[in-house]
């Protein structure tokens, strides 16, 4: 007898995925604000100036520093630690010194994440503080319960998995019970390791893409549960299924 696969409609999966999450993980940068909204590439040129003023190098020199840096230790501050570097904190207030006036208020997206039911959490490799300036900015400070960065993972960004098990125990949270939204393959590899529900958010159709080339890749990988270009709208999708199982008489 011929078999046919069916599959499960797009609604029974995200409630497979998402029904049972309780604690709800977001990446800040090209996360939680437009990819093309010129806050990223701020923070580059930032990165780069400081560079040139520690090193003394040129502006290409400093920005090619910069490029071995993320490739080989995943920040440009932990190459930097790695070679001695002590100011840690200057270097951070330093590159997230930037413009924010651009960043409006984003009312569906905060609409959305408000409607996750359970505990909303912020992991950024960048500073607490330029998180929480970002996110007052967009109108979703009050939104997250808090903001885990580069200095609480203790200097270990993202993608290594030490990072997310400083979170995990920082917060108290179950790997099983906890989503995570974010704009890098690679740094979804370790929390889809421990059982996390992964969606990777991609700038969409036509917009620049900021990211590093080597980040644009694994769409395709079997450690990404989701891939979206609209944030609002594939948080909406999560809640209309939730809350649809909510109202079943069989929930």
């Amino acid at each position: 007898m011929t078999r046919i696969a069916i599959r499960p409609r797009f609604e029974d999966r995200l409630l497979a995925k998402f029904g049972h999450i309780s604690t709800w993980v977001f990446d800040l940068d090209n996360t939680l604000y437009p990819a093309d909204c010129g806050l990223w590439p701020k923070i580059n040129e930032r990165v780069t100036l400081f560079l040139m003023g520690y090193s003394g190098l040129d502006g290409l020199s400093a920005r090619g520093l910069q490029h071995f840096y993320y490739q080989r230790h995943g920040t440009t501050l932990r190459g930097l630690v790695d070679e001695g570097l002590v100011e840690i904190e200057g270097f951070l207030d330093f590159v997230h010194d930037i413009d924010r006036s651009g960043l409006r208020p984003d009312a569906p997206l905060a609409r959305e994440i408000g409607r996750l039911p359970g505990r909303r959490l912020i992991f950024t490799n960048g500073s607490r503080d330029h998180a929480l300036r970002t996110i007052a900015h967009l109108g979703l400070d009050d939104l997250f319960e808090d903001a885990f960065d580069i200095v609480a993972a203790g200097l270990t960004p993202k993608p290594t998995p030490r990072a997310f098990e400083a979170f995990y125990e920082r917060y108290g949270v179950d790997p099983a019970s906890a989503a995570m939204f974010e704009d890098i393959s690679k740094n979804l590899v370790a929390p889809k390791a421990r059982g996390m529900t992964t969606t990777l958010v991609t700038p969409p159709v036509g917009v620049l893409d900021q990211r590093e080339a080597s980040d644009r890749d694994g769409r395709e990988a079997a450690h990404v549960d989701f891939v979206t270009d609209d944030l609002v709208g594939f948080l909406a999708q999560i809640n209309a299924a939730l809350a649809a199982a909510r109202a079943s008489p069989a929930a």
